[in-house]
């Protein structure tokens, strides 16, 4: 059995589920669309809380099964159980990172509500890969350290039956049959350790490395913030625009009814004027 168990060859690790999706996120096109269309933002929207609940899924799942880990429960079934999770969750990741990419650029129309829940999901996606990806890791090195002792444990019972040798040749005869049986049992716990070693570095290297997602949605949250500020600044510019608009039609229908008022008012003395005119004729013509 090999020393170097559980050695790195290299100085830095790819992690199988960070360079696909990391390459995955920065492929996606930043496409202008020429107006908002809330079935596509429905359904994305929809999708994404969708996925949000299966990667918390998964995060619970990963949970329980690090509490059996080391225990008598603890089975090649759960690390297999284990394996399927993690393969299956990093694909939904990267499918959510994209959607909320895309979305990001179809609410760029959208109202200030609809610009708040993509925020929203954003956040929430968030804060459930890093609750996923720490579990992720503890398994790893919890897996590590205990498949570290079981080797530490082999190597001491294979000096012990090697240390049957250098006993009298009385007693090496009475336990030559125990000799046999030990190493056959040895050579069953040597497979069960590579099949171990085999699935655990499977699950390391499920391992999602969150850093360039978390970067990528902090960048996604700030500038939905951004175009919230100006949602906020535009509709103050409206509000302001409008205030000044009623204004000058205040300042108009004033304008009107005192232009009225004159008018009526100089009817009324051309009226009395043309009366008075009127009876000073009548009165000169009588006489």
């Amino acid at each position: 059995m090999s020393r170097g168990v559980l050695t790195n060859p290299t100085n830095h690790r790819d992690y199988g589920a960070t360079s696909s999706s990391t390459n995955a996120i920065h492929s996606i096109p930043d496409v202008n669309f020429s107006g908002f269309s809330p079935t596509e933002f429905m359904s994305l929207s929809e999708n994404i809380a969708h996925n949000i609940n299966t990667v918390k899924s998964s995060w619970q799942q990963l949970e329980r099964a690090f509490k059996v880990i080391g225990t008598n429960r603890d089975t090649q079934s759960t690390r297999d159980k284990v394996h399927h999770i993690q393969a299956q969750t990093n694909i939904k990741i990267q499918a959510t990172s994209k959607d909320l990419q895309r979305l990001a650029t179809v609410v760029r129309r959208g109202d200030k509500q609809q610009k708040l829940q993509v925020e929203k999901l954003t956040s929430d996606f968030r804060t459930v890969v890093e609750k996923y990806s720490t579990s992720q890791q503890q398994i790893a090195t919890k897996m590590k350290k205990i498949f570290l002792q079981s080797v530490h444990a082999q190597q001491q019972d294979e000096e012990s039956a090697s240390g049957v040798n250098t006993m009298s040749a009385a007693d090496r005869e009475e336990l030559i049959q125990r000799q046999k049986q030990l190493q056959a049992g040895l050579q069953f716990e040597q497979d069960m350790v590579l099949d171990r070693e085999t699935r655990i570095r499977e699950i390391e290297a499920d391992v999602l490395d969150v850093n360039e997602i978390m970067r990528e949605l902090s960048s996604l949250v700030h500038q939905q913030g951004q175009s919230i500020d100006t949602i906020e600044s535009s509709i103050d510019h409206t509000c302001a625009d409008v205030e000044a608009g009623t204004s000058e039609l205040m300042k108009a229908a004033q304008y009107r009814q005192r232009y009225r008022r004159k008018v009526l008012i100089l009817l009324v003395i051309a009226v009395i004027i043309g009366l008075i005119v009127t009876g000073i004729i009548v009165s000169q013509l009588k006489s």
